[in-house]
């Protein structure tokens, strides 16, 4: 989190991949987890096992003294880092600022950290929904303060990474996690100065959901791999863009499979009309990718992409 802290860092880490490449937006470099530390639970990272919470919320006590953060106290670091990036920037590409979900973040502060299952949150959303429902409000309540800073501060668009949303079941994602996205997003500011600004939703593992989650009032959709962008794009008739959605696990075979990989993406979703699509991974990149690989990804998506849109 040193790095994400510091304004400055934050500046530097979020410039190098739009100085190495030429990409057509700039991502704040940031964590999901910032809203639950600021909420002073103690956040901390452990090697080999990812972040912890000093203080999770596993009872009523605990979900009693949660509290909204003052974005302009305790996350004044990232709207700091909005604001000198977007100098750095100078107008030469869009920002993307975000957050993580409200469901998400709840899986971190039940649990105290990472987790194989989930047992605690599922635990306590079946046992205690009262409960669980109260850290959800809670954590929409920070989300929107939290995303509207940002824009304030001058990100050009904001994403909710609904990361665990996959994890739960039909119903449940339905009643727990939607709900908090949908809210979300008609309560963020949508324009500044007579700029809109878009809201993108990503859960991972949306197939289930798709019609769904595309009728929430969001501009984009973030799709991961396990789904067909033509097959998502029939369901939705271009209510909304769709972002996504390469394995990023492709990046390891090599740059002729990756620009071939490529080509299918933007094959499979066909002719940019009304909805419009967002070449990305549908998930995070590794670390270990080759920087090479990642240059002929963007190279091949610029100049193959270009016949799919209307002239």
């Amino acid at each position: 989190m040193r790095l994400a802290t510091n304004p400055h860092y934050a500046c530097e880490v979020t410039l190098q991949p739009v100085d190495r490449y030429p990409l057509d937006a700039a991502i704040l470099f940031s964590d999901i987890l910032t809203i639950p530390d600021a909420m002073g639970l103690g956040l901390s990272f452990v090697a080999g096992e990812g972040p912890k919470f000093e203080k999770p919320v596993q009872d009523e006590a605990a979900v009693k003294a949660l509290y909204v953060p003052d974005p302009a106290d305790k996350l004044k670091y990232v709207t700091d880092a909005v604001c000198e990036i977007k100098r750095a920037l100078n107008n030469r590409i869009p920002l993307i600022g975000f957050s993580g979900s409200p469901f998400t973040l709840a899986c971190y502060m039940v649990e105290g950290g990472s987790s194989a299952n989930y047992r605690k949150v599922k635990e306590m959303m079946y046992r205690r929904p009262d409960l669980f429902n109260a850290i959800l409000e809670k954590n929409t309540d920070a989300v929107i303060a939290y995303l509207n800073a940002q824009i304030d501060s001058g990100v050009d668009a904001v994403m909710v990474f609904d990361t665990w949303g996959g994890t739960l079941s039909h119903e449940t994602y339905l009643q727990f996690s939607l709900p908090c996205l949908k809210r979300i997003v008609n309560s963020v500011k949508r324009e500044r100065h007579g700029q809109k600004i878009p809201t993108i939703v990503f859960t991972k593992g949306c197939a289930p959901w798709i019609k769904e989650i595309s009728e929430i009032g969001a501009d984009a959709m973030g799709v991961d791999w396990t789904v067909s962008l033509g097959e998502v794009r029939a369901l939705t008739q271009d209510r909304v863009a769709l972002q996504g959605n390469l394995d990023p696990s492709v990046l390891f075979a090599g740059t002729e499979v990756v620009r071939e990989q490529a080509r299918k993406v933007i094959e499979d979703f066909g002719q940019v009309s009304n909805g419009g699509h967002v070449f990305n991974l549908g998930h995070g990149i590794d670390k270990d990718t080759d920087p090479e690989v990642v240059a002929a990804l963007v190279d091949e998506v610029h100049s193959y992409s270009r016949k799919f849109h209307s002239r």
